[in-house]
């Protein structure tokens, strides 16, 4: 198994409707599902719910 299969880069949308996006890796073996992380938004102005896109 190569070294990117495990670890790839994804990207995390914001679920207030601004656009914006965050790229970073996950890890498959512990988070087989997408990824959801509550960041901080700057268009919005405030911490949003950031949605992993395929």
């Amino acid at each position: 198994m190569a070294a990117g299969d495990l670890r790839p880069v994804v990207k995390l949308r914001s679920t207030a409707g601004t656009g914006y996006t965050y790229v970073t890796r996950k890890s498959r073996r512990n988070d087989p599902d997408r990824l959801t992380l509550r960041k901080y938004d700057p268009v919005a102005g405030r911490h949003v719910d950031f949605r992993e896109e395929r």
